[in-house]
């Protein structure tokens, strides 16, 4: 029996350092920084699906520009089935918005899914999504703000997204909208993809390339712990924001640097944050102030104002695909890889 209990003992303790070996190489693989798959790049003729995974939109008109624009493309559009619905402020309840996006992820004929809207209510739904057969048949995901979450997902499975913009905030009329749009159709179509922007006063300078990663800065700290976290290591971090005040950006950006983000990390791209207004009590430091504060004991580049979140020019971004990011006095410039 004594023989019989060491066994035992000894299988036991096997099966526990086998788990942690497993546990660790998982870690370690997480850690490595591998090319993203990019999805096929649109051509005429193909097809594209509008859902809301999040919050409910006002009425079907919300989305006409979305499909002027993609007919004007040659794209078919068609439109998950509980897009018009309804429950408080979501686009459905969360099964009707699940059951929508699990159809597109899973319908090979589709090949791209455009977010109406963002709002809040991905993450109440990310979890129950099976992506098997998005990664045997991988499409373009197009959206940014609450999307944030998705982009998280597939850049976690191996996949580049889309952050850009939707169908609701598109005004085609808008000639501020112009150089966003045309960079939709260049990142949708496979075009080379490259910006060059005046420098910010607080731009830190030098070179750095790494995978671009990242969305609204809100979403991205809450994930924090969770699955749909990000790994930062080799990767470069955009982030933007709306309505937000001061402290709780430094909120975020600092549980982010404690959360050890800043520690592989290749660079930041800073997009458009349109602050809280009105704040009764100061918080004493600028935006940039702030971010640059979190990046403290780094020595990658740091580039501000770049247009892209929500504005009206909201230029578009491959999220996962490498870039080549620099900045000096002058300017700064991005160029996807």
């Amino acid at each position: 029996m004594f023989f019989m209990k060491r066994q035992m003992a000894f299988f036991l303790c096997l099966l526990v350092m086998l788990g942690h070996e497993i546990h660790s190489q998982n870690d370690e693989s997480r850690m490595i920084t591998r090319d993203l798959v990019k999805p096929p790049s649109l051509k005429k003729g193909d097809t594209i699906i509008i859902l809301s995974p999040a919050g409910k939109l006002k009425d079907r008109s919300a989305v006409d520009a979305g499909i002027e624009l993609a007919n004007h493309w040659g794209l078919v559009v068609f439109f998950g089935n509980h897009l018009l619905s309804e429950n408080n402020t979501f686009a459905g309840t969360d099964q009707e918005r699940l059951s929508d996006l699990q159809k597109a992820l899973d319908d090979p004929s589709i090949k791209a899914i455009w977010a109406a809207r963002g709002g809040y209510g991905t993450v109440r739904i990310i979890d129950d999504l099976d992506f098997s057969r998005f990664s045997e048949n991988p499409k373009w995901i197009i959206g940014f703000s609450d999307i944030t979450v998705l982009h998280n997902k597939v850049h976690d499975l191996g996949f580049q997204s889309i952050h850009g913009q939707m169908p609701v905030t598109l005004e085609l009329e808008n000639p501020v909208q112009k150089e966003s749009i045309q960079t939709l159709y260049r990142a949708l179509f496979g075009r080379k993809l490259q910006y060059k922007i005046p420098s910010s006063k607080y731009n830190r300078p030098g070179k750095s390339t790494g995978q671009l990663v990242g969305g609204n800065l809100s979403i991205v700290y809450s994930m924090l712990a969770s699955d749909t976290n990000l790994n930062m290591e080799g990767k470069i971090l955009f982030i933007e924001d709306v309505g937000e005040a001061l402290y709780h950006i430094d909120r975020m950006m600092i549980s982010l640097k404690r959360a050890g983000y800043f520690n592989g990390c290749k660079g930041i791209l800073v997009g458009d944050f349109k602050l809280k207004p009105n704040e009764s009590n100061p918080f004493g430091k600028s935006l940039e102030e702030i971010v640059l504060e979190a990046a403290e004991g780094t020595d990658f580049p740091v580039v501000f104002d770049f247009p892209a979140g929500h504005l009206d020019d909201n230029r578009s971004l491959l999220l996962g695909s490498y870039i080549d990011m620099s900045s000096n006095q002058n300017r700064a410039r991005i160029k996807f890889k």
